[in-house]
């Protein structure tokens, strides 16, 4: 399906070049309606139901009056101007395939929140791992899940979101960037973003691409809800990975249902504890309420995983519909890698997929 894009522009020649440019390049992608005039520009919109609107900035355009499923950005001079009126910017002067990227970037976003999983890759897969119970070892699974795939011969990214996750416990390789120069990125928004994703990301002698932990954790919690959107929006718009392994902390606050909400899975690890199944359980209900006036529900994409299990103490839980995708025992005595490469030889990532 073609995303129907709405230009607004003055400058007559402009439009044309911009027009033509995106008509030539990005016909399979594009619906292109072209507009000098506001009254001409508002009207269509409702009528044609349009995706994205970009006016310029000399244009008033009040996104309160646009439809609900219309994103917007000002079509602005100079790539200094990061926002005008708290909205997206544009700099028109700069290579179309650019200009194409951060229109994706900004529709994939606005869809995103609107939808919920409604995506511009349908190639790349996002795959979430969380917990409400603490210990029972999450990351270690992500870090496993993202080694699964690439065995597989899947292009995969472990992608650690976490506040105080550190993805060099689990993967290793010599690199100068790490996640604090993406950060820049994202927070200057001067930076050429894809690039910088492409030149900070390293890559295990295993095969799976993953950033390094920023300088200081203080870096990861400056990052805004749609910083955070932004980011991932722009890794799968990127075309680079069929699958990217996100490792979050859990919640149920708008912050990180924004991101779930662009997960095709949500996995879920317990260990089979009282306490871990009662956390569960209380967090599959929230999941539940908070979605029950919600236009794509998050707990059908849920599925659990049981670690460190225990036949002898430990016990499935009962009284929610949720997927499991099976367990694994307690590993005495091994070191992280010895349980990842023990992980990867079990089936539990394929039963996700």
């Amino acid at each position: 399906m073609k995303i129907k894009l709405a230009i607004l522009e003055k400058d007559k020649n402009y439009l044309n070049r911009i027009v033509s440019a995106f008509g030539t390049k990005y016909s399979d992608k594009f619906e292109v309606y072209s507009f000098t005039e506001y009254e001409a520009a508002m009207q269509t919109l409702n009528e044609v139901k349009i995706d994205v609107l970009v006016a310029s900035d000399v244009f008033e355009i009040d996104p309160e009056r646009l439809p609900g499923r219309c994103s917007f950005a000002h079509f602005v001079d100079s790539a200094d101007i990061d926002m005008l009126n708290n909205q997206h910017t544009i700099c028109k002067f700069q290579k179309a395939d650019l200009i194409y990227k951060q229109i994706l970037s900004i529709y994939s976003e606005h869809a995103g929140s609107i939808t919920g999983l409604k995506n511009m890759d349908e190639d790349c897969k996002l795959i979430a791992f969380g917990s409400p119970s603490g210990g029972v070892g999450s990351s270690t699974m992500a870090a496993a899940c993202a080694l699964y795939f690439t065995a597989q011969g899947k292009k995969t990214l472990y992608l650690n979101l976490e506040n105080y996750g550190s993805s060099d416990a689990f993967f290793s390789a010599e690199g100068q960037f790490d996640m604090s120069d993406i950060i820049f990125a994202l927070k200057s928004k001067k930076a050429n973003l894809s690039m910088k994703l492409e030149s900070c990301v390293r890559q295990d002698r295993r095969g799976v691409y993953f950033y390094s932990p920023p300088k200081l954790a203080l870096d990861m919690m400056e990052l805004s809800r749609e910083e955070l959107l932004r980011l991932i929006s722009e890794i799968r718009l990127t075309g680079s990975y069929e699958y990217v392994i996100l490792d979050t902390d859990f919640g149920a606050d708008k912050y990180r249902l924004a991101i779930y909400h662009q997960a095709h899975s949500l996995v879920i690890t317990g260990d089979g504890s009282d306490i871990s199944n009662l956390k569960i359980h209380r967090a599959y209900c929230a999941l539940s309420t908070l979605e029950q006036n919600a236009d794509s529900p998050l707990t059908n994409r849920l599925c659990l995983i049981y670690n460190k299990f225990s036949n002898k103490t430990g016990k499935t839980i009962d009284g929610i519909d949720i997927k499991t995708a099976g367990g694994v025992p307690r590993y005495e005595y091994a070191s992280t890698e010895q349980i990842i490469s023990q992980l990867v030889t079990t089936d539990i990532f394929e039963k996700i997929n």
